[in-house]
C-alpha cells in the first residue's frame, strides 16, 4: 500500500492529468524571434470547407445531450466572471456559443457541436441533494448533501480559486447551502484537474484535525506526484500544444478578420481552459481514509459509497463508486461524452484499454441494473438505466472495438501508421456522440494499442536504426533538388488541399533549413487547414501552436515547471533521488564517485527544544559509472552522512543548486552528522537545467538549445 501522505497540488504543479493546467507565464509567454507580423493566419481554404461538409451525416438533429448538459441548470457566475487580487482569471462569456449558432468555417462542425455543450457555465441541479459545477474549468466540481448539515466534495478543479467560487455558487443559489460544511472530498483520480482546488474547499487545519475526511483511491499520491516529475518538463512543454495555452481566446471574446476560430484554442474536448490558471497552492497532509480495494464501502453522515478501484484506465491511480440508497453512480473519468485517450498527446505511459473495458464491465455487473443517475467529472449527467446502461455498453465497445480491430489488422503485418488511418469505428458507434473524435482520437488510439503491445518498431530491418531526423532532412532535401525545388512541389500540394502531404514534406526543409521561413510559413499554412479540419480540439491546438511557432518562434520567458513548490512537502526522498539520476549529466559525471546517507527525521527539529527527532528512515544515494542508485540502506564509507528532515532534503536535491544546499546547511535545516558535505554541493553541480521552451516544430539541437532558467522551490 502507499506511503500515507497527501498532496493536493498547483496550476504550476500539473499539466499532469487528463487536462492539467498551466501556470500563467506560460499563457503570457512571448514569442523569440521569427516573423512576427509576418505571415498571418489564413482562412479557410475551399478544400477544408468541402472536408467539414463531410460531417453532414452525424445526428445533428438529436438534441438529447443539449437537453441534458443544460438540464436544471440555477445560476451563472456574478458577471460571468470570475475575479482574483483585482483582475478577472476566468471569463465564461466567450464559451457561451448560442445553440442555434452555425458552425464558423475555421471550425468543424462536430467540434462547435460538442464547444456548445460546453459552454454553459454555472451551478446546475442534478437531483436532490446533488450538484454540479460546470465549465467554470476544465473538470466539475460535484456537491453532495449528506446529514443535516454537511456537503461532501467530489472532485474540486484544478486550482483554489475554481474551487472556492464554485462552492460560493453553490452556497450562494441553494437555499440553506451557506449552513452546510464540508465534512469529506472525494478525490475519484490522480490527475491533477481533480485535486488541485481542493484548498478552495477546506482548509488545512479541518484536515489535519479530522474535521474534513479526504478520501482518494490507492496509489493517489505516488501517482500524482511521479507522472510530473519523471518526464515533467518535456510532458509540460507537449502540453501547452495539447491545451493551447499560448492560442488566442475563443470565438466573440476578440475581433477577428478571418472569422471566430481562426488559429484560436476551443478548449480540450473535455472542457474549457476556464480557471486553471492560478498559480495558488495547498498541501494537507496525512489522511487516513483510503480506498484499497473494489467492494468497499465508506459512509459519510447518512450518505453509503461503495467503490470499485480502478487502477491503470484513465489514471494509474482511480475509481468508480455508487451511493446504493439514491442509486447514483460516479464512473470518474472512464466513461464521459467524448472519446478518450489511450495515449495522451501530451506525453505519458500509454493505457491498457483492457483494463479500460474489464472497468466498465464490472461497473454494469455490480451497479448496473441499479443506477439511476450517472455523473462525472467532466461534461453532463445522464438520468434513467435504460439510458446509462445504453451509454457505458457504448462507451465500453467503441474501446473494445478499437482495441480488437487493431490487434487484428497487427496480426495481419499492418503498421503502426496504416493501422491509425485503417480502423474506423463501425456506423452505430460512429454516429453515438460519446464516443467522438474529440479529445482522444480513433486514429491515435489505434497506435496506441500497437504500442503497447508490440512497441513503436515495426519490424523492417530499415528502421531498425535510421538516421535522425536532423541528419536525414539535408539529405532528402539535395536528393529532392534543394529547398525551393520541395517548397514549390509543396505549394503545388496546397493548392490542391494535399496539406498532410503539404506538412509532411515541409519538415524535411524546416530540418535541414530550420531558418527558412519560406518553407515554416507554409509548413504553418498547412498546419492551420488541418486545424481547421480537425474534429479533435486537442489536434487543433497541436495544429495552431505549432503553426504559431513556426511563424514567430519559441517564447522566451523563464519557466521552471519541474521543481514547482508542492513538490518539496510531498514527494518521498526516494522519488526525489530518481528525479536526481535522471538530471544528472553523464558525460560530466564520468569518473566520479560520490557517496552519500540520509536520516531522515521524524520532523524538524524545533528551535528551543532539545528533543533530537527520531529517525523514520536511513537512505543513500551514490554516483558512480556516471549512475545514480538510491538504496533504502546506507552504504560503506559515505562522503557524508545527513540528517533532516524529509522536505528539506527534498528542497535542497530538487533545487539542483549548490547554493540551496549550502544555505540549508548554514541554517541548521539539514545537519552534518559525519564526513564533509563538500560531496552533495559536487552532486548538485552535475544536475542539468531542463529547458523548456526547447523546439518541437524545428530540431533541436546544441546551437537551437534554450537557455535553462532555475527557480528555487
Amino acid at each position: 500500500m502507499e506511503r500515507r501522505r497527501f498532496l493536493a497540488g498547483s496550476a504550476l504543479a500539473a499539466l499532469g492529468g487528463a487536462f492539467g493546467s498551466v501556470p500563467l507565464d506560460l499563457v503570457s509567454a512571448r514569442a523569440a524571434g521569427g516573423a512576427a507580423g509576418g505571415n498571418q493566419p489564413k482562412p479557410p481554404t475551399v478544400f477544408t470547407i468541402e472536408e467539414n461538409k463531410k460531417y453532414s451525416y452525424l445526428p445533428f438533429d438529436n438534441h438529447t445531450d443539449f437537453d441534458d448538459a443544460y438540464r436544471d441548470f440555477i445560476a451563472g457566475l456574478p458577471g460571468d466572471v470570475i475575479v482574483h487580487d483585482g483582475r478577472v482569471v476566468f471569463n465564461a462569456k466567450p464559451f457561451a456559443i448560442p445553440v442555434d449558432a452555425p458552425p464558423p468555417a475555421t471550425v468543424n462542425p462536430s467540434l462547435w457541436r460538442i464547444c456548445k455543450l460546453n459552454g454553459r457555465a454555472g451551478l446546475f441541479k442534478v437531483t436532490d441533494g446533488l450538484y454540479q459545477v460546470r465549465n467554470i474549468d476544465v473538470a466539475n466540481m460535484t456537491i453532495m448533501e449528506c446529514g443535516d448539515d454537511g456537503l461532501i466534495i467530489i472532485d474540486c478543479t484544478t486550482t483554489e480559486i475554481a474551487a472556492a467560487a464554485a462552492l460560493e455558487l453553490y452556497q450562494q443559489n441553494v437555499k440553506g447551502g451557506d449552513k452546510r460544511k464540508v465534512k469529506a472530498v472525494i478525490f475519484t483520480h490522480s490527475h491533477v484537474d481533480h485535486y488541485g482546488g481542493v484548498g478552495g474547499v477546506t482548509t488545512l487545519k479541518a484536515v489535519q484535525d479530522r474535521d474534513v475526511r479526504i478520501i482518494a483511491p490507492d496509489g493517489f499520491t505516488d501517482e500524482a506526484v511521479s507522472e510530473n516529475l519523471y518526464a515533467g518538463n518535456a510532458m509540460y512543454r507537449r502540453a501547452t500544444y495539447m491545451y493551447g495555452t499560448d492560442l488566442a481566446i475563443p470565438p466573440g471574446a476578440v475581433a477577428n478578420p478571418i472569422g471566430p476560430g481562426a488559429a484560436q484554442t476551443l478548449g480540450s474536448g473535455l472542457g474549457v481552459l476556464g480557471a486553471s490558471q492560478s498559480p495558488t497552492l495547498f498541501t494537507p497532509q496525512r489522511p487516513e481514509d483510503w480506498v484499497t480495494e473494489t467492494g468497499q464501502e465508506i459512509t459519510i453522515d447518512d450518505v453509503t459509497f461503495q467503490f470499485l478501484l480502478a487502477p491503470g484506465s484513465e489514471a494509474p491511480s482511480e475509481m468508480h463508486f455508487f451511493n446504493p440508497d439514491k442509486k447514483w453512480l460516479c464512473t470518474a473519468e472512464n466513461a464521459v461524452h467524448t472519446l478518450h485517450n489511450f495515449y495522451t498527446l501530451r506525453g505519458a505511459k500509454t493505457r491498457d484499454i483492457s483494463k479500460w473495458v474489464k472497468y466498465l464491465n464490472q461497473t454494469l455487473d455490480m451497479w448496473g441494473d441499479k443506477a439511476e443517475i450517472l455523473y462525472a467529472p467532466h461534461h453532463w449527467p445522464i438520468w434513467g438505466n435504460a439510458a446509462i446502461v445504453e451509454h457505458i455498453e457504448n462507451y465500453r465497445d467503441a474501446f473494445k472495438y478499437i482495441h480488437d480491430r487493431s490487434l487484428h489488422l497487427a496480426n495481419n503485418g499492418y503498421s503502426l501508421p496504416q493501422i491509425g488511418d485503417m480502423v474506423k469505428l463501425p456506423a452505430a458507434l460512429a454516429k453515438n456522440w460519446a464516443t467522438r473524435s474529440y479529445y482522444g482520437t480513433v486514429s491515435h488510439d489505434a497506435r496506441a494499442v500497437y504500442n503497447f503491445y508490440l512497441g513503436y518498431f515495426g519490424g523492417n530491418p530499415a528502421d531498425l536504426n535510421p538516421l535522425p531526423p536532423p541528419e536525414a532532412a539535408p539529405r532528402y532535401v539535395e536528393l529532392m533538388g534543394g529547398s525551393a525545388t520541395v517548397i514549390k512541389r509543396a505549394q503545388e500540394a496546397y493548392d490542391k488541399g494535399e496539406y498532410r502531404w503539404v506538412a509532411q514534406l515541409l519538415e524535411h526543409v524546416v530540418y535541414a533549413e530550420p531558418k527558412n521561413q519560406e518553407a515554416r510559413n507554409l509548413q504553418a499554412d498547412a498546419f492551420e487547414q488541418l486545424g481547421y479540419q480537425a474534429e479533435a480540439a486537442t489536434w487543433r491546438n497541436f495544429y495552431f501552436v505549432g503553426a504559431k511557432e513556426l511563424r514567430n518562434g519559441v517564447p522566451d520567458n523563464c519557466v521552471d515547471v519541474t521543481r514547482a513548490e508542492y513538490l518539496v512537502p510531498n514527494i518521498t526522498l526516494d522519488l526525489t533521488c530518481q528525479y536526481v539520476a535522471i538530471s544528472i549529466d553523464s558525460d560530466q559525471a564520468d569518473r566520479k564517485v560520490i557517496k552519500i546517507n540520509f536520516a531522515v527525521l521524524e520532523d524538524q527539529e524545533e528551535p528551543g527544544t532539545k528533543k533530537e527527532p527520531e529517525v523514520k528512515e536511513k537512505r543513500s544515494l551514490v554516483l558512480k559509472n556516471s549512475v545514480v542508485n538510491s538504496r533504502a540502506t546506507w552504504v560503506a564509507d559515505p562522503d557524508v552522512t545527513l540528517k533532516g528532515s524529509e522536505p528539506n532534503f527534498n528542497e535542497v536535491l530538487l533545487s539542483g543548486k549548490p547554493d540551496v544546499a549550502k544555505a540549508s546547511l548554514k541554517s541548521g535545516k539539514i545537519k552534518v552528522v559525519n564526513g564533509n558535505p563538500q560531496g552533495l554541493l559536487d552532486l548538485l553541480a552535475l544536475m542539468t537545467e531542463f529547458p523548456f521552451w526547447f523546439p518541437i516544430v524545428t530540431p533541436t539541437s546544441p546551437d537551437s538549445e534554450p537557455k535553462a532558467c532555475r527557480v528555487t522551490p
